[in-house]
């Protein structure tokens, strides 16, 4: 059994809930958060190998969540999720030690594909012939 924990963090429950099943079905164990209080509670408590981070979420935005966790471990591999536009907060994300981005509406199987890709062992093994 794969103990690798993901949590996702996004204001819309629709989001949530469709990665929640995705990503239980590969075997992780997954956290929900639809702030960045919670969210910072879980990192905190739960310790998760990876983040999904929605770049908008009202209160506390994405960009200011990531510099959070990054401060409590910043061993936690995160992975933004933007609207189209935010280009600039993209790059941001990045300087602050996000992975990468995933543009909504994203395709879950490169999403899924990078998940595993992270947590499995890097990408190189996992390479698409």
């Amino acid at each position: 059994m794969n103990n690798d924990k993901v949590l996702i963090v996004d204001d819309q429950n629709g989001i949530r809930v469709l990665l929640t099943e995705v990503f239980s079905s590969e075997g992780y164990r997954t956290f929900q958060a639809s702030n960045g209080k919670l969210a910072l509670d879980i990192v905190r408590n739960d310790k998760p190998d990876l983040v999904l981070l929605d770049m908008k979420i009202p209160g506390m935005d994405g960009l200011e969540i990531l510099k959070h966790i990054k401060k409590i471990d910043a061993s936690i591999k995160v992975i933004m999720m933007t609207a189209y536009g935010e280009l600039d907060m993209i790059k941001e994300a990045t300087e602050n030690g996000a992975l990468m981005h995933f543009t909504k509406p994203f395709d879950i199987d490169e999403l899924r594909t990078a998940v595993n890709a992270e947590l499995r062992g890097g990408s190189s093994r996992f390479a698409l012939s």
